[in-house]
């Protein structure tokens, strides 16, 4: 909008039926009427910007989503990620991949132990040793008791021993802890 229409409109917005913008101000009861009829008048003026309805709608999904978090709650509890990597013994991608389907996935839930994926590289030569996995837990706290728990059950300790009586599935094991970012879809 150009100036000179600017200031055309804003002549229009301050005469309302013959009368200036103030006198209708007066006619009015409520102060909300006269912010409404301001904001009218501004925005046919070009005071407000194009993207302001866009920001305040924003605004608006912004205060609905607390609305309901504070509906359903305090704020949601922290949850701990586990990253664990074993590095497969060569030849025994297979009987781990079993020992994991057929018993530990099972075991696992018997110790509140929530599995979130298992991964297998798609290129060699990782696909052929590597085997991954992430367990979600309440806390380190209570990772580190579930896994104590798991490691002294009777059925994992079976499983392992029957599994391994041929050599370990695994030279060495990696275990990272991780916290999850404010940006992550998991949290």
């Amino acid at each position: 909008m150009t100036q000179h229409q600017r200031q055309a409109t804003s002549q229009a917005c301050s005469y309302k039926k013959g009368r200036p913008h103030k006198k209708i101000f007066e006619d009015r009861q409520t102060d909300i009427e006269k912010d409404f009829l301001t904001i009218d008048c501004r925005r046919a003026v070009g005071l407000y910007p194009p993207r302001m309805k866009t920001f305040l709608s924003f605004l608006c999904g912004v205060a609905v989503m607390l609305g309901f978090s504070t509906l359903r709650g305090s704020s949601p509890s922290h949850h701990v990620y586990e990253l664990r990597l074993y590095h497969v013994s060569p030849g025994k991608m297979d009987a781990l991949k079993a020992r994991f389907g057929d018993h530990t996935e099972a075991i696992f839930k018997r110790h509140n132990m929530k599995s979130v994926g298992y991964w297998v590289p798609e290129d060699a030569p990782s696909s052929q040793n590597l085997f991954i996995y992430i367990l979600e837990h309440p806390s380190r706290q209570e990772a580190e008791e579930n896994w104590a728990a798991f490691q002294a059950d009777p059925e994992w300790k079976k499983v392992k021993a029957e599994s391994e009586a041929q050599g370990p599935l695994a030279d060495h094991i990696d275990r990272y802890f991780m916290d999850p970012t404010s940006f992550s879809s998991l949290k």
